[in-house]
């Protein structure tokens, strides 16, 4: 969910001028989001039909927004993307603090919701080097529609489209020259690597968890950025860091609080649904967006209740 944004931001950190970074990181996802979609795919955790209708504006969105940063100077273009990184991440944090929502709304997605998400994620998407996953995933998950764990697969798969769409982007205004051929075979290895171990992990590991730990991560990261941006001086800078860094410890204990007040809700609700109590592997199930495997019949009812 954050490998654009992760790369890209460890790329600035390291020197790498805006424009290479993001087309460096997108040629990269070529690659990468190929794995993780067939790997969703063979998971079971992608919905075909908000892919299709997910991929093909983010496409648009995400050329429109390579054009645009292969425009602007390293200079501007530097604090811009960071901005965007830093705001991401931010995001993160709040949104993954909370309780994830369950899916409490009847019927699909529909298209008039779908096609702006996209072409608003692409275009982020590549302006700030990263960012297709954290602003399509946060909002398909808030309209409590799809398990979340299929929400990820599908963005995830989606983003193989996006990823094509921006390098295409890169291509024509930087040439090949822009695409550090070194560091995208780095990063493709990386990926390809970590791409089924990820799609593995979604099943059993907590969103809010992953959310809140990368989120953290990318704010911090990208404050530096942002500090020296600003010319701050004297002890402000040790001082935001340390106020970011409780921040972080904040989010990530409330993240923790809130998946054990789901478990635990889950746990009493059981008896309630029909006298039987819930399995530990049911309610991690659905806090997770799994479906529930329990051989207790009223746990199976139980998962159906919640996640309706």
């Amino acid at each position: 969910m954050a490998y654009g944004l992760t790369s890209s931001t460890l790329l600035l950190f390291a020197g790498v001028a805006p424009a290479a970074a993001s087309a460096s990181v997108h040629l990269a996802e070529i690659g990468t989001t190929l794995a993780a979609g067939v790997a969703h795919w063979r998971f079971g955790n992608v919905d075909w039909r908000v892919v299709g209708r997910i991929a093909v504006p983010g496409a648009i969105g995400a050329f429109a927004g390579a054009t645009l940063l292969s425009s602007i100077s390293t200079g501007a273009a530097a604090p811009w993307m960071a901005a965007i990184l830093f705001t991401l991440g931010a995001c993160l944090l709040v949104r993954f603090a909370r309780p994830l929502p369950g899916n409490r709304a009847a019927g699909p997605l529909r298209g008039r919701f779908l096609g702006p998400l996209g072409l608003l994620a692409g275009f982020v998407d590549a302006t700030g080097g990263g960012g297709w996953g954290p602003v399509a995933t946060p909002a398909l998950l808030v309209s409590g529609r799809m398990e979340p764990r299929k929400v990820i697969g599908s963005v995830d798969t989606a983003e193989f489209v996006v990823a094509g769409a921006a390098s295409a982007g890169f291509l024509i205004g930087l040439g090949a020259e822009g695409f550090l051929l070194p560091t995208v075979a780095a990063l493709l290895v990386g990926g390809l690597v970590a791409a089924p171990i990820a799609a593995w992990l979604v099943r059993i590991v907590p969103a809010q968890l992953l959310g809140a730990t990368i989120g953290g991560v990318i704010v911090l990261t990208n404050a530096r950025t942002l500090i020296r941006a600003g010319e701050l001086g004297g002890p402000v800078p040790s001082l935001l860091y340390v106020v970011l860094a409780a921040g972080w410890l904040v989010a990530l204990a409330l993240a923790v609080r809130a998946l054990r007040r789901t478990r635990r809700a889950i746990a009493d609700t059981a008896p309630a649904a029909d006298g039987a109590p819930a399995t530990t592997a049911a309610a991690d199930a659905i806090v997770v967006g799994e479906p529930a495997t329990a051989d207790v019949d009223g746990s199976r009812r139980l998962a159906v209740a919640v996640e309706g």
